[in-house]
């Protein structure tokens, strides 16, 4: 069994990590023991959890949420899934539901 967590820093910014005993970690984080990004920004506050049965489950959970942005972050605390899922489109301009609309412009 394993977790995937969320914590904010006292700066706003957000750190995911995984851990067997989420208890022990936050106090880890919370004491200046934890990673080195909350070290230097505590207090940290937990604002996310999920429960793995598989800890290589939690560790792929783990590094998704860290390539994530702060909206899709934001929306994942809130429990918020439209805006989860507005914050994954692709926001390029060449992405494919631009295409149409782009081309109804040319002669």
């Amino acid at each position: 069994m394993a977790y995937v967590y969320l914590l904010e820093c006292v700066d706003g910014s957000f750190y995911a990590g995984s851990t067997r005993d989420l208890e022990r970690r936050l106090w880890q984080h919370q004491t200046g023991r934890g990673a080195k990004h909350t070290r230097s920004r505590l207090p940290v506050t937990l604002v996310f959890a999920e429960f793995y049965e598989d800890v290589s489950e939690a560790f792929a959970r783990e590094k998704q949420i860290q390539g994530w942005s702060r909206r899709k972050k934001l929306a994942l605390i809130a429990s918020d899934w439209e805006e989860l899922l507005r914050a994954a489109e692709c926001q390029n301009a060449t992405h494919s539901r631009f295409y149409e609309r782009d081309r109804a412009d040319e002669p």
